[in-house]
């Protein structure tokens, strides 16, 4: 049997994007060490024991199975990884990311490189409070005190300031926060594959597009002139009704909602394929039911080359689209790229997946998940 202590760690940052980078280490160490259980507000400070930049500050519980010099070693290994250099003897210093063992469990250890509890915990407001606020009965292992007294004994009395807004314990609440997630690209990006993935591994509910079932597509690819009107009409009907439908309606088993379209996807095909007296009229129509409709909180495009595009539509074998020609892509490309130039750019997200895949390859999927996690974290408040 595996037996897991509970580890109290104190975290820090005055440099850079502070928030983002306590989010990003609390990620780190939920992969690394163990899973995070609690995490205090977080606290702004004026820098200790030197002039600098305010930090920001909390402190976080997680269960582990490594011993303490494994945990130490790998948290040190994690500030290194984000762009600190610990030195020996110089003092305070300005810092990305600063990591501390407060309490591992009620050990008491004195190593050269270890020593546990933290020896200057008890001086530091900044660390006490948001102890306290997540573990207000511990006690100290040899000062027999719990967090509370010891935070009411402190002479610290710098400025400790509680700011809005929060830290996640794990990527899977950080998307849960988001509530909604687009993803979206040209034919063949695979935005579906993609979307499908995520409402697997973090629980979501997938909201798919239907294209498969309008009886206008095949005949569409084989007359585009004929059919395109009521190609479009018929798309724009279905999604209006089924996006609508799919996520005014929330699955409280399910964390958040991910779909493989946007309803204004209508308008960017509108545009390619209508004459200008047809555009004009789909598009009063479409702008009443636009107006109506859930926006996400996050637009993931993916892009992907004209050539790369044909590659996967020939792949994937669907016999109607396999007359789809090289300059109709592009022009639906170009749709989305002036779409993107009106989207709120604190919302919209444009990741080139042309050389990976994400379907067959680990390292390609970890690599957008956490580029959307990225992206994600940097739109905190």
């Amino acid at each position: 049997m595996i037996v897991k202590e509970t580890v109290y760690i104190s975290i820090g940052s005055n440099l850079g994007n502070r928030k983002f980078n306590l989010q990003k280490a609390v990620f780190r160490m939920n992969e690394q060490l163990g899973k995070v259980t609690h995490i205090s507000p977080i606290y702004n400070s004026p820098s200790w024991g030197f002039d600098s930049e305010d930090f920001l500050n909390a402190c976080l519980c997680l269960e582990t199975d490594k011993t303490p010099e494994t945990c130490i070693e790998l948290l040190m290994q994690l500030e290194k990884s984000m762009g600190r250099e610990r030195t020996i003897g110089k003092g305070y210093k300005s810092r990305l990311i600063d990591l501390d063992i407060i309490y591992y469990g009620s050990y008491v250890i004195h190593q050269e490189n270890l020593i546990i509890p933290h020896p200057r915990m008890v001086d530091r407001k900044f660390v006490l409070k948001p102890l306290a606020d997540i573990a207000p009965q511990f006690y100290h292992p040899t000062l027999r005190k719990d967090s509370r007294n010891l935070l009411q004994q402190c002479r610290d009395n710098g400025r400790l300031d509680k700011t809005e807004g929060e830290l996640y314990m794990s990527r899977t609440a950080l998307f849960a926060s988001l509530e909604f997630i687009t993803i979206e690209g040209n034919i063949g990006a695979g935005k579906t594959s993609l979307a499908t993935k995520i409402s697997e591994d973090f629980n979501a509910k997938l909201i798919l597009e239907r294209f498969a079932e309008n009886p206008f597509l095949p005949s569409f690819y084989q007359d585009q002139a004929r059919y395109a009107f009521p190609l479009e009409m018929s798309f724009l009907a279905d999604r209006y009704q089924q996006f609508s439908d799919d996520t005014n309606q929330f699955d409280l088993f399910k964390s958040f909602m991910i779909s493989d379209y946007d309803i204004f996807k209508s308008l960017i095909f509108a545009k390619v394929t209508l004459q200008k007296q047809e555009y004009n009229l789909y598009r009063k129509i479409f702008n009443f039911m636009y107006k109506e409709v859930r926006k996400p909180k996050i637009y993931v495009y993916l892009y992907q080359t004209t050539e790369r595009l044909l590659e996967q539509i020939k792949k994937r074998g669907r016999e109607y689209e396999q007359g789809i020609e090289g300059d109709y892509l592009e022009n639906i490309n170009r749709g989305y790229m002036d779409f993107l130039k009106t989207y709120p750019k604190e919302n919209q997200l444009i990741i080139d997946v042309s050389e990976l895949d994400f379907v067959n390859q680990k390292k390609d999927y970890n690599y957008l998940l956490e580029t959307i996690e990225n992206f994600a974290i940097s739109q905190l408040d």
